[in-house]
């Protein structure tokens, strides 16, 4: 099976698989990644992301795998988040998160550096804020789960509430220092090098932020994002200036402090 694959849970490492929501959208490309890891042998599973309360019974194929003891959540949006109390009436799934508000049974906060021993995997927590402020990826063996930090294809967009720039600059040198392991995202398909991958990300920012620099000089130091996008987001569909947006108000944001 190959990407994208709706409604099957296809194997992508000997200890991941992925369940395909069917949720496409611009800011979800082909739909939201449920991952399912196992280790071998083993009867339990653990899933990262239960995706969206949807109505294409995404939460009830999820369920139906077998036995899913934990739930771990990358960051607050709802496109991976909305279905964990589906999930969790129909498993009894703990769910640990960063911030409370998702935690379910006494898990507890997710912390960073923490190792997680659950279906047979030791799986890290490593805290990469940034997209948002509680943004974490979970490392295992041969593979980390990058959620929207990382994406299968194209760019990751600072939500316009709590992301930040600087951390997430800082977060994707921490991804880089992982070195060659295969990026499990939460959109889009698995790429083959976490390194690679991270110092493509790195190379476009910087060249996103030359860019408004630029666009700064040539509307003046008081330019709002609207502005900036409207003369730099040319190579951009149009439908994504307001997704552009927020990540130019990031880019202002990191500039001017």
């Amino acid at each position: 099976m190959e990407h994208p694959a709706y409604n099957v849970l296809r194997p992508v490492t000997d200890t991941a698989s992925v369940l395909l929501c069917e949720n496409p959208g611009l800011m979800t490309l082909d739909g939201t990644n449920t991952w399912v890891l196992r280790g071998p042998g083993s009867d339990e599973m653990v899933v990262v992301d239960p995706g969206p309360d949807d109505k294409d019974e995404h939460i009830e194929r999820l369920a139906a795998l077998g036995r899913i003891t934990l739930v771990l959540i990358s960051h607050r949006h709802g496109d991976h988040t909305g279905g964990i109390d589906r999930l969790v009436d129909m498993t009894g799934a703990v769910v640990r998160s960063v911030g409370s508000g998702f935690q379910r049974g006494l898990g507890g906060t997710l912390t960073d550096g923490e190792v997680i021993d659950a279906a047979g995997l030791a799986i890290t927590v490593m805290a990469t804020p940034g997209h948002t402020a509680d943004s974490v990826s979970f490392l295992v063996d041969d593979a980390v789960l990058t959620a929207d930090t990382v994406l299968g294809r194209g760019t990751t967009v600072i939500d316009s509430e709590d992301g930040d720039l600087g951390d997430y600059l800082e977060s994707l040198r921490r991804l880089r220092g992982l070195g060659h392991l295969t990026v499990l995202p939460g959109h889009g398909p698995e790429l083959d090098d976490m390194a690679a991958v991270s110092e493509f990300y790195l190379a476009h920012r910087e060249e996103r932020l030359a860019q408004v620099r630029g666009a700064l000089g040539a509307l003046g130091e008081d330019a709002t994002a609207r502005q900036v996008v409207e003369h730099v987001y040319t190579d951009v569909d149009e439908k994504l200036w307001d997704a552009a947006e927020w990540s130019v108000q990031a880019q202002l944001n990191y500039l001017r402090r």
